[in-house]
């Protein structure tokens, strides 16, 4: 098993909020496509019930077409806006 070591985030996170249409548009698929790109949510989110509103959706700044899911809790405990 690898050993895990304690980060600390550099950069500036884009993210915005989950809305009505994501819900709509990830059915059951791990991978599902807003207006934009493809949204990556991991099974242990979607066991959670996500994608739900509460939820964010972060990008890579260099590559906006690498989206994710970050679960509502996670968000609030590590992030906060400029």
């Amino acid at each position: 098993m690898e050993n895990f070591k304690q980060y600390r985030r550099t950069q500036i996170a884009q993210m915005r909020p989950v809305n009505e249409t994501d819900i709509i548009n990830a059915g059951k698929d791990t991978r599902y496509s807003t207006v934009d790109y493809p949204v990556s949510i991991s099974e242990a989110d979607r066991q959670n019930g996500s994608p739900k509103i509460g939820d964010m959706i972060a990008r890579n700044p260099e590559n906006h077409r690498d989206q994710w899911l970050v679960a509502e809790k996670y968000f609030k405990d590590n992030f906060e806006e400029m």
